[in-house]
């Protein structure tokens, strides 16, 4: 399955899981939300982009495997309020393409976003990161601690705690949850991810299996790589930064044991322990999401 082909059968699942959300409305009039695409040339590669909205602005860092899009609804209902939303799809990821086997170094991905904010002319935002993009944005901002007013992990980021027992107990019996190769693995991951698995189509479902079959050997180098940083934000400096901690009490990824460690690792956290939620609250509770993080990013400005 090539690059286009994926990123269509991302954007169905992202419809079909908002769908089955009755809260996820990112605006009484749904036309106002323009998410404009984007791309952006950084050395060898383009980025591709999704902005939205006016104001102060946001940006916001997907996880493994996973791609901007499932930041849409969520990023209308913070353009409405005022802000600007930026969320890319990390080098390597989605529609971002032509970087190596080499950038899937969380270092190089903070690298590799710090040009791209610098294109872009950005100086000064909020950050908020989902799982891979929540300890990305840790280093980004032990890096450029200048730019960075807030952080948000918008569900369980990696690197604090060890992967949930589901997840665990998947690995021991050789599968990995992040790559299916069957219907019943995907079926799994998504059991994983959500706390109410959506509904998904068995073409979907399908194409994206195929698309794992097909480049195995690929997506098992970035797992390899990822994998390495299971320590990153334990290991890491802290951040006196603002920080807000949304973590869904149904996470199979993470589990919620982990909410605590982060909250003592950075000490001006909020934390919010979401039940009714997994991995992926910003699309399975995407209306509770945004008014916790606007009503922290409010706070910040008294």
């Amino acid at each position: 399955m090539n690059k286009l082909n994926r990123f269509l059968v991302a954007t169905i699942i992202s419809i079909v899981v908002l769908g089955a959300d009755c809260q996820a409305e990112p605006s009484a009039d749904k036309s106002a939300c323009v998410l404009a695409a984007k791309t952006l040339t950084i050395d060898h590669g383009t980025l591709a982009y999704m902005q939205t909205g006016q104001g102060p602005h946001i940006l916001l860092l997907h996880g493994l495997f996973a791609q901007k899009e499932q930041w849409n609804a969520l990023a209308c209902l913070l353009a409405d309020a005022g802000h600007t939303v930026i969320a890319p799809d990390l080098p390597g990821y989605g529609q971002s393409t032509g970087f190596s086997i080499t950038d899937y170094k969380l270092e190089n991905q903070v690298d590799l976003i710090f040009r791209f904010v610098s294109a872009l002319g950005l100086s000064r935002f909020d950050l908020g990161g989902s799982s891979m993009g929540g300890a990305i944005a840790v280093l980004y901002r032990q890096q450029h601690p200048e730019q960075v007013r807030s952080l948000a992990f918008i569900g369980a980021p990696m690197g604090i705690t060890q992967w949930g027992p589901g997840t665990r107990q998947a690995i021991y019996h050789g599968v990995n949850p992040f790559i299916p190769i069957t219907i019943d693995q995907f079926d799994l991951e998504m059991r994983l991810l959500f706390a109410k698995p959506p509904t998904i189509p068995e073409t979907v479902k399908n194409g994206l299996i195929a698309d794992y079959l097909e480049r195995n050997r690929h997506y098992q180098q970035v797992w390899n790589i990822v994998n390495l940083y299971g320590r990153v934000i334990i290991d890491s400096r802290g951040s006196p930064s603002a920080t807000l901690i949304l973590w869904g009490t149904d996470d199979g990824i993470f589990d919620v044991v982990g909410a605590e460690p982060l909250q003592k690792k950075f000490p001006n956290g909020q934390l919010f322990k979401l039940t009714n939620a997994a991995h992926l609250p910003m699309l399975e509770n995407t209306s509770q999401v945004g008014a916790l993080y606007l009503d922290f990013m409010n706070n910040l400005e008294k």
